[in-house]
């Protein structure tokens, strides 16, 4: 009777462990619905919780990705800061069509990428290395490129040429409202979903991550799939910088920045979700909108702002004991 008392708990801890996301997650509905009704549950907070947690969201596909085959990107939103500048540049600027300023940003963010990936696979400098460094080329570049100010309406260029285009079009804004920017989240958290799980590509980046050495003794070509999983990274930091600069009509200093940390978390929380214990696309969903809930919530009940970052990384310190605690016992 003991063990079968002691299998039990087991079990239970195990699933409360598993779930303990989606059921905080819950319960935060309930506690802030109790407190505030329908200024919480109304149809208009769901939105801007939805649309809060969106650009956390893509953030966090990027990194997802890159996790999958054990890597580390601590520059990820430094260079979306680069993408948004390059993007707003192109629109205003140069006056490209929207269309191409996408494409343009996208490619300067790839190619920008190539660094990284420089110099973790040619000089083999730990990711956390690495990515820490080009945070501050990041910066430096991009602010160099935008001469120190922003990039949004009625500004000039650096060098004091008047830009092309003086108003964004409807269209622009439209990228960072709902319901175009949920759209563009859920289609992120679709492919990367796909991707992992449903494709041997993915497959391969999950066995990577799980054992770098027998992945290679397998066969599977680590360096080639690590640099696929950064490119793939490489397009979700310029979505998402795209996405931060069409919700704030303009590329301000440093302006994606801030995602860092509760993207971080939301892919750390997703990884403990249904016992996962690998970065993957639903769980990181479900962990941005366990982040962007608690953040709503808790302005919501006036609790004032600069007590939330506390909270966002007491969310993550919990993320990570529960996605670790079962390695320590295995």
């Amino acid at each position: 009777m003991t063990s079968l008392q002691g299998i039990k708990k087991q079990r239970v801890g195990r699933f409360l462990l598993d779930w303990a996301a989606v059921l905080t997650l819950l319960l935060c509905f309930v506690v802030f619905t109790l407190v505030k009704g329908k200024a919480f549950m109304s149809e208009s907070n769901m939105i801007n919780i939805l649309r809060a947690m969106s650009i956390t969201t893509v953030f966090g596909i990027a990194m997802t990705v890159t996790m999958a085959t054990d890597g580390f990107d601590m520059s990820a939103c430094t260079l979306a800061s680069c993408s948004a500048y390059v993007f707003v540049s192109m629109y205003l600027w140069y006056g490209l069509s929207l269309g191409m300023s996408i494409v343009v940003s996208v490619l300067v963010t790839l190619v920008m990428y190539q660094l990284t990936m420089f110099l973790i696979l040619v000089c083999k400098i730990p990711d956390m290395l690495a990515t820490a460094s080009l945070m501050f080329v990041h910066q430096g570049l991009g602010q160099w490129y935008i001469g120190g100010g922003a990039v949004s309406t009625g500004m000039r260029l650096p060098n004091g040429n008047p830009p092309v285009r003086t108003a964004l079009s409807p269209a622009f804004s439209a990228i960072g409202r709902a319901p175009l920017i949920i759209i563009i989240m859920l289609a992120c958290v679709l492919l990367v979903y796909i991707f992992l799980e449903h494709t041997k590509y993915g497959r391969y980046m999950y066995a990577i991550g799980g054992n770098k050495q027998a992945a290679k003794l397998s066969g599977i070509n680590v360096k080639g799939y690590r640099y696929m999983a950064g490119m793939i990274t490489a397009v979700f930091i310029a979505v998402g910088g795209i996405m931060v600069a069409s919700r704030g009509s303009s590329a301000q200093v440093m302006n994606s920045d801030g995602y860092f940390m509760q993207s971080l978390a939301a892919v750390f929380i997703g990884r403990t979700v249904g016992g996962a214990e690998k970065p993957n696309a639903l769980g990181t969903l479900v962990g941005a909108m366990l982040v962007s809930t608690l953040e709503n919530g808790l302005t919501i009940l006036a609790v004032p702002y600069y007590m939330l970052p506390a909270v966002k990384g007491g969310v993550l310190a919990l993320a990570l004991i529960a996605a670790y605690a079962t390695k320590k016992e295995q």
